[in-house]
C-alpha cells in the first residue's frame, strides 16, 4: 500500500463529509426539523475543520513548502482556489441556515445544489493540490522545515487534537489511518480519540449513522 501524507488523509475526511452531506440531502425527509438540526451540527463541524485546514496551510504549510523549493506562484494559485472554495462554502452555509429554519423540500433542494457546487470546486482543488504537493511531502518528510511544520500543526490543546483526530479518522481507509497514526504515538492517539474526541463521537458522528 502506497504511503500518503497527513495532508492527503485530511483531504479524505473532507471528501467523505461532502459525499455524506449530498447523500443526506438527497434523502432529506421534508418537514423533519430534527434531521435538519442534525445536519446543521455536522455542517458547523465541517465548516470549522475545512476553514481551519486552509488557514493552517496558508500560515504554516506554505512557508515550510517554500523552504523545500515549492514555487510561491503555485502556492498563490492554490490560495486563489481556497478563495473560490470559501465563496462556495458561504453559499452552502446560507443554504443550510435556510434548511435548519424550515426543513422544507424546497430548501433541502437548494442546499443540495449548493453542496454539489461546493463539492465540485473543492474536489478540483484537492486533486490539483495533491498532484502538485503530495510527492513533495513524501520526498521531504525528514526535511527540517517539514518537521517544523508538523510540530507547529501539533501545538493544539488535547480537546482540539482529540476532536480533530476523531473527525479525520471517522470512516478513514487503511492508508489514511496509517498516515494519521503515523503522526502521533499509538497510546496518545487512543486517548485523544476516545477521551478528548468524545464530543465529535457523541454529537457529529451519529449524524452520519442515522
Amino acid at each position: 500500500m502506497a504511503e500518503m501524507s497527513m495532508n492527503k488523509a485530511i483531504h479524505g475526511a473532507v471528501r467523505r463529509d461532502l459525499t455524506r452531506f449530498i447523500g443526506a440531502l438527497e434523502a432529506f425527509p421534508a418537514g423533519n426539523k430534527a434531521r435538519a438540526e442534525q445536519l446543521a451540527t455536522a455542517w458547523a463541524n465541517f465548516h470549522f475543520e475545512l476553514t481551519y485546514h486552509h488557514e493552517g496551510e496558508h500560515e504554516i504549510a506554505w512557508p515550510g513548502l517554500m523552504a523545500v523549493g515549492v514555487s510561491p506562484d503555485l502556492l498563490a494559485e492554490l490560495d486563489t482556489e481556497h478563495e473560490a472554495m470559501a465563496t462556495a462554502l458561504a453559499d452552502a452555509g446560507a443554504a443550510m441556515t435556510k434548511l435548519r429554519a424550515t426543513a422544507s423540500k424546497e430548501d433541502a433542494a437548494g442546499a443540495l445544489a449548493a453542496f454539489r457546487s461546493l463539492q465540485e470546486v473543492t474536489i478540483a482543488h484537492l486533486e490539483h493540490e495533491e498532484a502538485e504537493l503530495e510527492d513533495v511531502y513524501q520526498a521531504n518528510r525528514e526535511a527540517p522545515a517539514i518537521k517544523e511544520m508538523g510540530r507547529k500543526f501539533g501545538k493544539v490543546s488535547p480537546a482540539r487534537g482529540g476532536h480533530f483526530f476523531a473527525w479525520v479518522s471517522d470512516g478513514a481507509g487503511p492508508g489514511e489511518l496509517a498516515a494519521i497514526k503515523g503522526n502521533v504515538p499509538g497510546p496518545v492517539y487512543a486517548v485523544l480519540t476516545t477521551v478528548f474526541g468524545r464530543r465529535y463521537r457523541k454529537e457529529v458522528a451519529p449524524v452520519w449513522r442515522a
